[in-house]
């Protein structure tokens, strides 16, 4: 099949062949049992059920979900169709039930999902979590529905495993354009600053994220994963759920953004990739981090509003 014609200001991470054979020789493997320093900040290439039998007890700090969605959908040579909600949570259960051994009693987990998994996710998160939020994060580009509202919003369940957790709310503020630019007697801002770009507020988080850029073609962190999450989703959430040198596991990895960014603030990473091409772009992801490590609408320490961070 003939390589992808892409337009000249595509910026999409790709593999050449000889970058596909390069990556996959530092993949690994697991047929026994691992012990944590041995799986530090590796990309596993294997079938995650397999995988999952030979992970240390205990060692996750934070768990980042990001299961196929209950809906039909082809991730390269492997596809998924969608069922009732019970054969959903069925699933979801054969598997979330054997990576509970691995987490910390501080461990935070974080679960995604789309309007149809809804329900499913709940009822499983509630049997093994104590479930603290539900995320709702716009995705501001799709089709248009001419039969149904448009479907532009994703969740994401924020569970703890135990009552002792880690938040840090201060490290995720938003900076948000002021509307009304309020002032005390003598003149001054309340609670905003004026600076070059215009007049903002640091805002603390909510559960509705409106500021977030899903990859496209000109955006150097795209790759051609149908379901990749934005970086600045990652950055949100580790920072929130997680101290540097800390332990990220994600073991839907996709093409590797929980990887990276967890890299790209300090923490240490574990993913399981059962997919080739997607465990070893996100190899190549890594590598390039450690020349370029922005994270999109994130500066300073600071959240920025979509389209508002001149950069």
């Amino acid at each position: 099949m003939p390589a992808k014609q892409r337009a000249p200001r595509n910026r999409t991470i790709t593999l050449t062949q000889s970058e596909l054979k390069n990556y996959k020789s530092q993949l690994i493997t697991l047929d026994s049992k691992a012990k944590a320093k041995t799986i530090t900040d590796t990309i596993i290439h294997q079938d995650m059920f397999k995988a999952i039998e030979y992970l240390p007890p205990q060692f996750v700090d934070l768990l980042f979900l990001d299961p196929p969605y209950n809906l039909r959908k082809t991730f390269n040579l492997i596809s998924f169709r969608e069922t009732n909600t019970q054969e959903y949570a069925g699933w979801l259960d054969t598997w979330l039930s054997k990576l509970i051994p691995t987490l910390k009693k501080t461990a935070s987990i974080y679960i995604c999902g789309d309007w149809r998994s809804s329900s499913a996710i709940q009822q499983i998160a509630e049997k093994y979590f104590i479930i603290r939020n539900r995320i709702t994060w716009e995705r501001e580009k799709g089709r248009g529905a001419k039969t149904n509202w448009k479907n532009n919003s994703e969740d994401i369940w924020f569970c703890t495993l135990s009552n002792k957790y880690y938040f840090n709310a201060d490290a995720v503020k938003l900076k948000r354009k002021v509307l009304a630019p309020y002032t005390h007697e003598n003149g001054k801002p309340k609670d905003w600053e004026k600076t070059k770009q215009g007049d903002f507020r640091l805002t603390f988080p909510s559960n509705i994220w409106t500021d977030l850029t899903v990859p496209f073609w000109s955006m150097p962190e795209n790759t051609d994963h149908p379901t990749q999450k934005p970086e600045k989703l990652l950055a949100k959430i580790i920072l929130a759920s997680s101290r540097p040198n800390e332990f990220i596991f994600d073991p839907f990895l996709g093409s590797g953004t929980t990887a990276v960014v967890a890299k790209k603030l300090g923490r240490h990473f574990l993913g399981i990739e059962s997919d080739l091409t997607y465990a070893a772009t996100t190899l190549k992801r890594i590598h390039l981090s450690e020349k370029e490590s922005a994270i999109q609408g994130f500066s300073d320490g600071v959240f920025w509003e979509r389209n508002a961070l001149k950069e």
